[in-house]
């Protein structure tokens, strides 16, 4: 039964690692991130704890990565598309809410573990017109830093950080 697992495993690991080699070049650095992953972070005092789970997976034969994720069961949620736009010589994206509102925007990569995005906001009912995220891939986990502008104002930074989970990710 312990060889059958170990062989099992070793497959499943090489086809993992196959399925990663075929992302296009300029999304390698995503590669890390594939997978399902949770954050559970404390909110604004009187406020419920917050459990965020987030899947990534390669999408449209490797041009693509998407991300699907829901906060406390489903009660929020979203999914993005991230790909290399040849035009603007960048990585962009398009994130679709829950909520009703969306966000478009560019990733800067600074390193093989470490990258910026840069969102626009449409359609917040909150105020929020713009956001930055830093995400950085450290010993098996990452580490999001997330700043909103928010009625003119940016917030302080919020930071959480994503472990592997095998929880999924659900939509009410």
């Amino acid at each position: 039964m312990r060889r059958l697992i170990g062989v099992f495993c070793g497959i499943f690991l090489c086809a993992q690692s196959a399925w990663a080699a075929n992302i296009a070049d300029e999304l390698k650095v995503f590669e890390p991130y594939l997978g399902t992953w949770q954050a559970s972070f404390s909110m604004a005092s009187g406020q419920p704890a917050v459990t965020d789970v987030s899947q990534w997976e390669r999408a449209l034969n490797g041009t693509a990565i998407r991300t699907l994720h829901s906060i406390n069961d489903g009660a929020y949620g979203g999914e993005s598309l991230l790909f290399w736009d040849k035009a603007k010589q960048s990585i962009v994206f398009y994130y679709f809410t829950t909520a009703g509102f969306y966000t478009s925007g560019k990733i800067e990569v600074i390193s093989e573990h470490e990258f910026v995005a840069y969102e626009s906001v449409e359609g917040n009912q909150d105020g929020i017109t713009e956001v930055k995220s830093t995400s950085r891939f450290k010993n098996g986990a990452f580490t999001v830093s997330t700043q909103y502008l928010k009625n003119g104002k940016w917030t302080n930074p919020e930071q959480r950080t994503y472990r592997p989970s095998n929880k999924p990710v659900k939509f009410k």
